[in-house]
């Protein structure tokens, strides 16, 4: 997710299991562990400039680059591999793979074994960490804001991006497609306007997806391709809502819970860890620098549990 700057911030970002989140910004990188909330290190603006898009795999070492903002050191077309376990205090010892394009990178999606850039009009798979080389290459429908999922899952290799007809997700297995072959993804009908938003769930089971209209979110079978569910949203996104939220059993169409975020910030959520059987989570990681936790129980009873703003939250070790 990345907007206009706001307080500095001009993307966010989660990592694989929602354990971290990732802030570009005008003065360069922050990185932040979810629970409890706090810093885990950072990059200075010396180091990396103002930065567009940052990607982090898992819990490790490894940051994905992209330059961005008022003043940035490196390009918008280029996906820079800061690796902080190499030895060096310049950024050029931190620095070690690059991949560069003719057109602006507008997303990268990693995981152990793949690494996905994402640009307006086409998607690259590319082999990672070691020794990279050009994997899959796939022409997608006009894509403004990179919208693109991978599966972290061991088990599954899936990718998700829009499709070429308005409205459609394409699924590619990419650990039965053949590298450098020219296989036909899957495609689901998914809305009649364009895609908004797509998501996968941890093992890659259920795809998740909103229009542009954003008044239903539609979840399907990733293996079968048909519906599971169809949630109705209403007007939450334009009054500052997030909902609906639902719990162990995907099986109903009701709202159970929302809750508010500033209406003028731009927002990512997560379903936190369960502190019991009867107790759920989401965490919401707004741009203008706050954080929230709200609880929700089945009865849906919902109560925001915990408040910051990270960018408050100072450490003065690097990454």
């Amino acid at each position: 997710m990345s907007q206009q700057p706001l307080r500095g911030v001009t993307s966010l970002r989660f990592n694989q299991d929602q354990s971290c989140f990732c802030c570009a910004m005008e003065t360069g990188v922050r990185i932040y562990n979810v629970e409890p909330l706090m810093e885990k290190g950072h990059l200075d603006h010396e180091q990396v400039g103002s930065m567009g898009l940052v990607e982090m795999l898992h819990r490790s070492n490894l940051l994905a680059l992209v330059g961005g903002g008022s003043s940035p050191k490196f390009s918008e077309i280029s996906v820079l591999i800061w690796d902080d376990a190499r030895e060096g205090k310049d950024s050029k010892d931190k620095l070690v793979l690059e991949f560069t394009f003719t057109k602006p990178v507008l997303a990268v999606r990693m995981r152990h074994d793949k690494i996905v850039i994402v640009l307006r009009n086409r998607i690259y798979v590319y082999s990672f960490p070691d020794n990279p080389r050009k994997l899959f290459e796939f022409d997608t429908r006009d894509n403004p804001k990179g919208l693109c999922d991978l599966c972290p899952s061991l088990e599954k290799q899936l990718l998700v991006f829009p499709g070429h007809k308005c409205g459609s997700l394409q699924l590619v297995d990419l650990a039965s497609t053949k590298p450098g072959t020219s296989s036909a993804p899957f495609t689901i009908n998914a809305h009649q306007s364009d895609v908004a938003c797509m998501s996968l769930n941890q093992p890659g089971t259920v795809v998740a997806s909103a229009s542009q209209k954003g008044t239903l979110i539609r979840l399907f079978d990733t293996q079968s391709k048909e519906k599971l569910v169809e949630l109705t949203a209403c007007r939450l996104a334009r009054v500052g809502k997030v909902g609906p939220m639902i719990g162990q059993y995907v099986d109903s169409q009701w709202s159970l819970a929302s809750f508010t975020v500033p209406a003028e910030s731009a927002c990512i959520c997560a379903f936190g860890r369960n502190t019991s059987k009867n107790v759920n989570s989401v965490i919401a990681i707004c741009v203008d620098g706050t954080f929230h936790k709200y609880v929700f129980t089945p009865d849906g009873n919902c109560n925001r549990e915990a408040f910051d703003v990270y960018l408050d939250i100072c450490d003065d070790d690097d990454f």
